[in-house]
């Protein structure tokens, strides 16, 4: 169960905003809050999923394994932010860990809340759904960005020149 006060919060968050007042007010009854504490695992990579999370106050670290114990920060989120909304269209296992900053709370929307949605309100479904695929189409492009910027990294170490091929 959320607080009244989410369907205000909801509103400033850009993932909301095409949505129309009464639309807003019908998801947020869909929505379970969860409390974690500093330094508390919300997933690990690997982890079945099926929800995806939205930051109402405090951060996360989200890392993947590199070798070891050693944990490469992928990316640091904080509140109006939202993280793990692959699981709400495949059942892949989740791709990276998420850790608690500090004292944070998420809103939690799970794929099951998401299909009701869908159904009561196709309009504003499609709202949302426009939303997160730009946003997921700019963390693609990111991500490509610094897939680069490693392997451009790799041949300086290394002292190959890409360009002399």
């Amino acid at each position: 169960m959320v607080s009244p006060t989410v369907a205000a919060f909801l509103r400033t968050v850009s993932l909301f905003k095409d949505l129309a007042e009464p639309h807003l007010v019908s998801l947020t009854p869909r929505l379970r809050e969860r409390k974690l504490k500093k330094g508390e695992v919300l997933f690990r990579e690997g982890d079945p999923g099926q929800e995806m999370f939205l930051i109402r106050s405090g951060s996360v670290i989200i890392s993947k394994p590199i070798t070891g114990r050693v944990e490469q920060v992928l990316a640091r989120m904080g509140p109006g932010d939202f993280f793990g909304e692959m699981s709400l269209f495949d059942q892949a296992p989740r791709s990276a860990t998420v850790q608690a900053d500090g004292e944070t709370v998420l809103l939690c929307l799970d794929r099951e809340s998401l299909q009701q949605f869908v159904e009561v309100s196709p309009r504003a479904a499609a709202a949302f759904f426009s939303t997160l695929v730009r946003t997921i189409i700019q963390r693609l492009r990111a991500s490509g960005d610094l897939v680069a910027e490693v392997a451009r990294w790799g041949l300086e170490a290394t002292g190959l020149d890409v360009e002399t091929r």
